[in-house]
């Protein structure tokens, strides 16, 4: 069985967005390991519309290309880390169009987040998990929260350093959650080809 492949979502897709510094750092740690591949998918390359199908893809295909292609793209691979800030509690606009645009492709399949913000994106992962399970996903125990003193260290809201004055105290966090992210990987990738 081939390793599983992994996407990196980057989930806002504002000018200003910070997310890019976090992303290229999780990327960046996420490829030393050898049993998973990662890939960074930035929801600005996709344009999706609002979502306006006559109903989700679980029960009739999707009409519009932009849906169709987004897609394609999330169903190459066999789990997700969502990269996300925290939008009043909860997760960005865009992320939240994005998961509603697919439904098939998403099943059975680990999801795991890296969030940054005053409290780490905290209340906006729990919120993403919820939404996890309603598209038969498998939401992960372990997260990446960039929080607190630490986001003011590398955010252009503190002090804009680079992401290795966080980077020892993320790394715990981080392999918790990559290690998690492996074992249902390899499981539920086992278990949609058998």
């Amino acid at each position: 069985m081939t390793k599983p492949h992994i996407a990196i979502i980057i989930s806002s897709t504002r000018e200003a967005r910070f997310a890019d510094k976090p992303a290229a750092w999780l990327l960046e740690n996420a490829q030393k390991r050898d049993d998973m591949t990662f890939e960074l998918v930035d929801l600005r390359d996709f344009d999706l519309p609002f979502f306006n199908e006559k109903a989700s893809n679980a029960w009739m295909p999707s009409e519009d290309p932009k849906a169709v292609a987004w897609q394609k793209k999330i169903a190459e691979f066999d789990g997700y880390l969502f990269v996300t800030a925290e939008y009043n509690h909860s997760i960005t606009g865009a992320l939240k169009n994005a998961l509603d645009q697919a439904y098939n492709e998403w099943n059975r399949k680990p999801m795991g987040a890296m969030g940054y913000g005053g409290v780490g994106a905290a209340r906006g992962i729990e919120h993403l998990r919820g939404i996890a399970v309603e598209l038969q996903m498998v939401p992960l125990r372990n997260a990446v929260h960039l929080g607190g003193g630490e986001f003011m260290k590398v955010s252009p809201l503190g002090k804009n350093g680079p992401m290795s004055e966080v980077d020892e105290i993320l790394q715990p966090s981080l392999k918790s959650t990559l290690d998690e992210l492996a074992w249902w990987a390899n499981a539920t990738k086992a278990a949609r080809n058998a």
